[in-house]
């Protein structure tokens, strides 16, 4: 069991002399699947980072209908670095698995294909994983919208009204950590614990940060260290994002009971609650019956109770946004709650 790490000092100052007396060699792993809009700038942010250590893309790209695949191909042709694997079932965490089998380095990096690195990320990592002996280090995910509904998505998903508490989101001190976005491995920790569970569709990073403190090892945030994230671009594609994700960390929390929490059970008794509510004003409509039509407050007090605390955390959005922010706020937690509440073990037996 590893002890706890020292408190942080900057990784951008941490002069990195590993034992092999040259700077760690790196594999960047990313699970690419219809990601046409993003993976050129993505896998450029990679290979023009300010790291003088030896670097190794991996690409584990699943069947895509637009043309993912062919721009991958085309960037493994033009850079030696850059590699292509195949992940036929197109879910992430085969992908991850995939890519990192493929990958020979000590050190492995996640990078998604819709994320972009800093110039410095790669050294930071590094630095911070020498620094303080941890098996996965990593910082906030800084979400930029590129229009009126991404930038009320992007308020949304680092507000503690719109995503919870995480400190990747939200910020907060360096330390040990539940989880952190993306992360920085040590493979010899990794193959250890066998990789990412592969049941997991969604939330298989948390459940790997778990089984790697259940280990005994430490996950490492540093808030000083982003990565931008482009969020979906729609209602339906958020709500998608979010119902997936509900859904799995119900499985999440049928392994690993003792990781309930309030802030994971409150979205699901908020949606039970606004869809009986709703159910209960419609037949109270229909059968004239007072009390039935009492339900409607549970959504009515809802929709006003998300309206009002948008307010403050809109003040800085322009107007079309901060239309767009209760909207986005209210997507993320019913559709969040809405997939937790389905039986994700049934479906799969089905």
């Amino acid at each position: 069991m590893r002890p706890t790490p020292p408190p942080a000092t900057d990784p951008a100052e941490l002069d990195v002399d590993p034992a092999w007396g040259v700077l760690p060699p790196v594999s960047v792993v990313m699970p690419v699947l219809e990601e046409e809009p993003y993976l050129t700038e993505s896998v450029a942010r990679v290979l023009a980072q300010e790291y003088g250590g030896e670097l190794e893309v991996v690409l584990a790209v699943g069947p895509s209908q637009d043309r993912t695949e062919q721009i991958a191909a085309e960037l493994a042709a033009a850079d030696p670095r850059v590699h292509v694997v195949p992940n036929p079932t197109g879910r992430t965490p085969q992908a991850l698995n995939a890519a990192i089998a493929a990958s020979h380095h000590p050190y492995v990096v996640r990078v998604d294909a819709h994320g972009f690195l800093p110039p410095d990320y790669v050294r930071r990592v590094v630095a911070l994983l020498e620094a303080t002996g941890a098996a996965n280090v990593g910082g906030r995910m800084h979400v930029e919208g590129e229009d009126d509904f991404g930038r009320a998505v992007a308020v949304a998903m680092s507000s503690r009204l719109g995503i919870g508490g995480s400190r990747f989101h939200v910020g907060g001190e360096p330390g040990p950590a539940e989880t952190v976005y993306l992360g920085a491995f040590r493979r010899d920790v990794l193959e250890r614990l066998g990789g990412y569970d592969e049941r997991y569709r969604r939330a298989q990073d948390w459940e790997l940060n778990h089984r790697i403190r259940a280990a005994g090892e430490t996950v490492w945030f540093d808030p000083s260290i982003a990565v931008t994230y482009r969020p979906r671009r729609t209602v339906r594609a958020l709500a998608k994002q979010f119902h997936g994700s509900g859904r799995w960390r119900r499985r999440v929390v049928g392994h690993y009971p003792e990781t309930a929490s309030v802030r994971y059970l409150a979205p699901p008794v908020v949606t039970a609650a606004v869809a009986v509510g709703a159910v209960a004003g419609v037949v109270g409509e229909v059968t004239g019956s007072r009390l039935l039509r009492a339900g409607w407050l549970a959504p009515l007090g809802y929709a006003g109770a998300v309206a009002a605390a948008s307010v403050p955390e809109g003040r800085d959005l322009p107007p079309r946004a901060r239309a767009w922010l209760p909207v986005v706020i209210a997507t993320m937690h019913l559709s969040w709650g809405a997939g937790f509440l389905r039986d994700v073990e049934r479906e799969q037996r089905a």
